[in-house]
């Protein structure tokens, strides 16, 4: 009998999965989609244990409680101005997963396993331990504990594809030969070094790129775990988060105008000599302003735009900013929401911020949604975004982020930048908006600056 409800259990799961990733699609039914997939999950779990090769559940429960007591802590402790972080961490800890199971059916095969399931066991391992170093390296950037900025080094493109081609022809080695042990191992070996080596080149602008590509790779090792096992959830499961993944890295290149080798291999973001944005180039003067004279612009418009980007995560102001919209909007202000595709350190990094504020959801838009309307809007609020609004891709040739999809930002009537300093954003350019006669920039702490707004605007 149980043997029968395993095919119908990993049915319901794969229908689960893709109705939850169609959800996710919109952040109106992202919670929704969340639910579904967590029920998928579990009703392929369940179906799981129901395996006549299952023994014992003495090392299954076991890992199911320090699991469950693991994912619970990141889930209610871990703010979630911190989900970047903790994305990287989960992408990590299912590419380790995916490799040591690769490890342990390697071995329990024993030498003569069919060239197609040792395949399978090669890629799931190589890319499992690149998924595991790469998502740790990713981590690190993101936590600070290691440089945003590119490291880079002479070489550095030519030495990890050639690192790579090499794990691919161990890979068939192996293939030919299964018992070639210590080649399996020294494939793995390079998966670790090849995923500490391509994300260190990687700046911190390209963190949501990253994000989503190592994603794509856990997926792609669950895929082949999949065929290994002979497990077809893991399979379609695998598939929909591989290829998904990777068309959300191609979109959110093309997002910012740049191909998605330049993001792999330009090493975009350093920290080195700024070049110019355009006209704002650097010493410029800007019109600094105080936190009355912000208010005042706030109280007189009609209409208001607030353009959310990192700064706001860092601060983590977006609470404030929903009460300061309250508060405008008792006024009768026209209050709406502005979210570049790659603003932040994660994929929908600024929705998730904005959403846990419970900013609704018809307040929120896209670039296509919205840019038309800068031109109309009384006054526009950024709140620690930068390179997204840079006027600069739209009319410096020279810069580095030219033709990048940018907010029209500065055809507003008047414009509000919180930032904690005039510094450039990760692309390492001068911002042309700050120094424009429409624009006034207060500088601080979002949230501080922000608090101060809401006790004037309440008064």
């Amino acid at each position: 009998m149980s043997q029968a409800i395993i095919p119908l259990s990993y049915l319901i799961a794969s229908v689960c999965f893709i109705l939850a990733l169609q959800a996710l699609s919109s952040p109106k039914h992202a919670r929704l989609g969340n639910l579904i997939g967590a029920f998928g999950m579990l009703v392929a779990v369940v179906g799981t244990l129901l395996h006549a090769e299952i023994l014992t559940f003495r090392w299954i429960g076991l890992g199911l409680i320090v699991g469950s007591l693991i994912g619970a802590s990141m889930s209610i402790w871990i703010p979630m101005t911190k989900m970047p972080e903790r994305i990287a961490l989960s992408h990590a800890f299912g590419g380790l997963a995916a490799a040591l199971v690769g490890i342990s059916e390697y071995h329990h095969l024993g030498t003569g396993i069919p060239r197609f399931i040792m395949g399978a066991l090669g890629l799931e391992v190589f890319l499992g331990f690149l998924t595991f170093t790469g998502s740790l390296m990713a981590f690190g950037k993101l936590q600070g504990l290691i440089s945003g900025a590119p490291v880079t080094w002479k070489g550095q493109n030519a030495s990890n594809i050639t690192m790579f081609f090499a794990a691919l022809v161990i890979l068939i080695l192996v293939v030919i030969d299964p018992a070639q042990t210590v080649l399996f191992y020294l494939m793995g070996a390079l998966g670790l070094i090849v995923g500490v080596l391509a994300v260190l080149p990687i700046g911190g602008a390209d963190m949501p790129v990253v994000i989503s590509l190592l994603n794509s790779y856990a997926g792609l090792a669950a895929a082949a775990t999949g065929f290994a096992l002979n497990n077809y959830v893991l399979i379609i499961a695998g598939a929909l988060d591989g290829t998904s993944g990777l068309l959300l890295s191609l979109k959110m290149s093309q997002a910012m105008n740049r191909s998605f080798a330049n993001v792999l291999f330009g090493a975009f973001g350093s920290t080195g000599e700024a070049p110019a944005g355009g006209a704002g180039a650097a010493g410029a003067s800007y019109n600094l302003a105080s936190v009355e004279d912000a208010v005042g612009v706030l109280g007189a418009a009609q209409t208001l735009i607030i353009v959310p980007g990192y700064g706001m995560a860092v601060s983590q102001a977006q609470h404030a900013v929903r009460e300061l919209t309250q508060a405008l909007e008792a006024k009768g202000t026209q209050v709406k929401y502005a979210v570049h595709p790659v603003a932040g350190r994660m994929p929908g990094h600024m929705n998730v911020l904005l959403a846990e504020a419970d900013v609704p959801y018809d307040q929120i838009f896209d670039i296509e949604e919205i840019n038309d309307e800068f031109a109309r809007t009384d006054a526009v609020l950024v709140v620690g975004a930068n390179d997204v609004v840079n006027p600069a891709a739209k009319t410096s040739p020279g810069s580095p982020i030219y033709g990048m999809p940018v907010f029209n930002v500065d055809e507003a009537r008047a414009v509000i930048v919180l930032k904690r300093s005039v510094a450039t954003g990760f692309a390492g350019i001068e911002n042309d908006l700050f120094i424009r006669p429409n624009t006034m920039m207060v500088l601080g702490d979002a949230k501080k600056t922000l608090r101060d707004f809401i006790t004037q605007v309440k008064e």
